[in-house]
């Protein structure tokens, strides 16, 4: 973090300099530095970091924001390591996919990025238009790239943008190979030395769209033409990728009642129909049900703008019902593992992170299955998939795990091996199926909820998110998270507290997880709370899982839990 006077200075530097364009000096000459004081601090007190999760940020000049020349500065890093990594040839040879989403800036974003690496003699396959995320890992292993970038901000505010980086088995960076990268980052210390021409004579246009469905389409579980045809689906992708790529999958997979939400069809960086473009959040998906509710639609589907969430909305005598992503997760479970020949697998698994709730878990272990838990980020579900096939390889037969499924709680969901990243093209077509059959049956989604939850027990899921923005907020969620490591249990009946900032062990034959700043209190009754820092974004957040008797009972542990976190760490 920098003094007033260094940044002062910076950004002296940045209205000045002829290395930053025209338009970059404008802006920030316009702020004045008396006036806009404390908008040129939050500009300039750091660097924008590149962190685990790549850069994400607030767009405009300024070293702490997204802009031509920290996407530059990245860029260069990446391909100091790649060519450092990989060799000349092979950079020349396989080279680097990059990809974007429909957010104000991600294609002039990848403009740069492909120019800048293309300028330093690697080879880059941009794709023609913006795609999910998840095609974007899938065009990696497609054209055996040493490494992926997507131009990408998944459901944050419009204000934002941010930049992902994936390695050669598709897979975003896990802090090993990340930390190697954030070395070559920092080493950039002077734009001057960023290339942004580059040479055109590296750089082609590619559309992996049609295969990247087609194995999506492998996954599918379900082949009732007629109950699929009876299933009535509204569909928005929330101005983002999904459009394209979930309607062909859908389509393909013999869904012949889809209604679009039109006004949410249309690309558009700035999100006008929504508060937030995250299907986490019932008004994101607010124009769906409405329209699902004029057409008496069965199911209402919402899909962030880079396609690897999906959010659910079912009918129901009560309106339409927004299932939470340890709902939908829990289901797809027990969809796909009771819809699979697993006697064909010689050990099938399913991997979750330490965050999911443990419904999902219980339903695997009741078919047999090896449950495997990461670190909060699908990156290390899509790491933990990459452990099992090179495992396979090397015939270590006590890592020799064949992986069928993964999940998170924050909508993220994976069948198959196609990409190492969440994909709501995938997770949108086998809900779909899920709805299909069990409305065959009489029935919705929510009532074979009802079902689990007789089956396994009520579990009752919650998040709480904090933003604190700025310095001060960076330091108070540090001092949160330290008090609270120094102290004893806030909670009564506290069974065991795990620190993943200590190496924790991981299963058998895989070591220890990464560490991560992330505290879980276990408590008595299968309940837990894990709080953790975000690793993208200025928030804390709190996770919560009460298993109970019933909703009620759930209900009243939940808020005496929330009660006492919040005076803990002084929230209230």
């Amino acid at each position: 973090m920098k003094n007033r006077t260094t940044y002062i200075d910076t950004y002296n530097t940045w209205i000045t300099s002829p290395i930053f364009d025209a338009q970059t000096r404008a802006e920030l000459a316009s702020l004045g530095p008396v006036r806009d004081a404390a908008e040129i601090g939050d500009r300039f007190y750091r660097d924008l970091e590149f962190g685990t999760g790549g850069l994400r940020g607030v767009m405009g000049a300024g070293t702490n924001r997204m802009n031509k020349y920290t996407v530059g500065k990245a860029t260069r890093g990446l391909g100091k390591y790649l060519l450092d990594t990989f060799g000349a040839e092979a950079c020349r040879s396989r080279g680097v996919v990059v990809g974007y989403d429909t957010r104000n800036n991600s294609k002039n974003f990848a403009d740069v990025t492909a120019s800048v690496l293309s300028g330093m003699g690697i080879r880059v396959r941009v794709h023609s238009d913006a795609r999910p995320t998840p095609q974007l890992s899938f065009s990696v292993k497609y054209f055996d790239a040493v490494a992926g970038v997507v131009i990408t901000a998944s459901h944050n505010p419009k204000e934002y943008n941010g930049y992902k980086v994936y390695d050669e088995f598709g897979c975003q960076l896990v802090p090993d190979k990340a930390g190697r990268v954030i070395a070559y980052v920092n080493g950039v210390e002077d734009y001057g030395e960023i290339d942004f021409d580059g040479d055109n004579s590296l750089i082609e246009t590619v559309d992996v769209t049609d295969e990247f469905v087609n194995a999506v389409l492998k996954q599918s579980r379900y082949d009732n033409s007629t109950a699929k045809a009876n299933l009535h689906i509204v569909y928005t992708p929330l101005h983002g990728t999904g459009n394209v790529p979930v309607s062909m999958a859908l389509t393909r997979d013999g869904f012949t009642s889809v209604d679009k939400v039109a006004a949410q069809v249309v690309p558009d960086g700035d999100f006008p129909t929504v508060q937030s473009p995250n299907p986490e959040d019932r008004r994101a998906l607010l124009m769906g049900i409405a329209q699902a509710g004029e057409t008496d639609a069965d199911i209402v589907l919402g899909t962030d703008p880079d396609c690897d969430r999906v959010g659910v909305a079912v009918k129901t005598v009560d309106g339409y019902k927004l299932l939470t992503g340890n709902q939908t997760g829990a289901l797809l479970m027990d969809f796909v593992l009771s819809h699979t020949d697993l006697s064909a697998y010689r050990r099938p698994a399913v991997v979750k992170t330490v965050v999911t709730s443990e419904l999902g878990a219980e339903i695997a272990k009741k078919h047999g299955i090896a449950v495997f838990s990461t670190l909060t980020g699908f990156k290390f579900i899509g790491e933990k998939i990459t452990q099992l096939e090179q495992a396979k390889q090397t015939s270590d037969d006590e890592r020799d795990y064949d992986f069928l499924f993964g999940y998170e709680e924050s909508y993220g969901y994976l069948a198959g091996t196609h990409t190492k990243d969440k994909d709501a093209a995938v997770a949108s077509m086998l809900i779909c199926e899920m709805a299909a059959e069990t409305k065959a049956e009489g029935k919705t989604l929510c009532d074979k909820m009802d079902e689990l939850y007789r089956e396994y027990g009520y579990y009752l899921d919650a998040l709480d998110s904090f933003t604190l923005k700025g310095a001060d907020g960076a330091e108070r969620i540090m001092s949160m998270m330290k008090n609270l490591r120094s102290g004893e249990s806030p909670f009564e009946k506290t069974k065991t507290v795990t620190d993943y900032s200590i190496p924790v062990p991981a299963e058998p034959g895989f070591g220890e997880l990464p560490t991560s700043n992330v505290l879980k209190y276990t408590l008595e009754g299968g309940s837990w709370v894990a709080i953790r820092p975000s690793g993208t974004e200025p928030k804390i957040k709190i996770y919560y899982s009460i298993r109970d008797e019933d909703r009620a009972a759930a209900e009243r542990k939940l808020e005496e839990i929330r009660i006492t976190v919040k005076k803990k760490l002084g929230l209230a």
